[in-house]
């Protein structure tokens, strides 16, 4: 099934249009979940985006068939869906765009927190780090992150979570949480604190630290718990 998809949807997405694999025949409410489930940038927005078939409004207990034009959009009027960036990456992080992209015209305070590659830890010495991902889970869980920080600090706006992949260097930055607000006591400090606690918990990546002396996988030691 082809849909289409407009505003913030297919800036997510990259794309104005996804093919989804579903069965020849669905309720909405089955197309939200295996919308969020096979495209997990999508996820965090399903519950209030709107659906079309065929150019008409269409509610969760609609069937949708095969054949039908599907279109899935924010609201057109009222109830706009504060920017919402989720990624997994190799591609550098470009702060300045970050904070462009999540600010609206009612925010006066953006809070952005990066993580880079140490050199020094101790008597330690770190050459490169290299990032890998279960990238659908992982995306998932940046959603399931974004949900619970908005769930948490009901003040904030626009938010970014951002993590690369792949090989960096020395005093370059792996991963980026911003979160925009209308003042700097909107929550935005914490609930950036919040993404990055919670993305160091539940994000399935992992990173290979190189040293003069040989490299290695380097583990967390959270366990998961129901709800994560």
């Amino acid at each position: 099934m082809k849909i289409k998809l407009f505003a913030t949807l297919k800036d997510l997405a990259q794309a104005g249009e996804i093919s989804l694999s579903t069965a020849e025949q669905l309720t909405v409410r089955e197309l939200r979940a295996a919308v969020a489930d096979q495209f997990p940038p999508l996820a965090a927005l399903m519950k209030q985006t709107l659906v079309a078939v065929n150019q008409e409004f269409a509610f969760n207990d609609d069937v949708i068939k095969a054949g039908d034009e599907v279109a899935l959009f924010p609201p057109v009027s009222g109830g706009a869906v504060d920017p919402t960036i989720l990624r997994i990456t190799p591609d550098p992080i470009d702060l300045n765009r970050l904070q462009a992209d999540i600010t609206t015209e009612r925010d006066g305070a953006v809070v952005i927190f990066t993580g880079t590659v140490r050199r020094f830890t101790g008597a330690e010495v770190t050459d490169r780090l290299a990032y890998e991902a279960y990238t659908d889970m992982a995306a998932a869980k940046l959603a399931q992150i974004a949900r619970e920080m908005r769930e948490r600090y009901a003040d904030i706006h626009g938010i970014a979570l951002v993590q690369r992949v792949g090989e960096m260097q020395v005093c370059e930055p792996t991963v980026a949480v911003a979160v925009a607000a209308g003042h700097r006591g909107d929550g935005a400090f914490e609930a950036a604190r919040y993404g990055i606690d919670r993305l160091k918990q539940i994000v399935p990546v992992w990173k290979k630290e190189t040293r003069p002396d040989g490299s290695a996988w380097i583990e967390g030691d959270y366990n998961p718990v129901p709800g994560d």
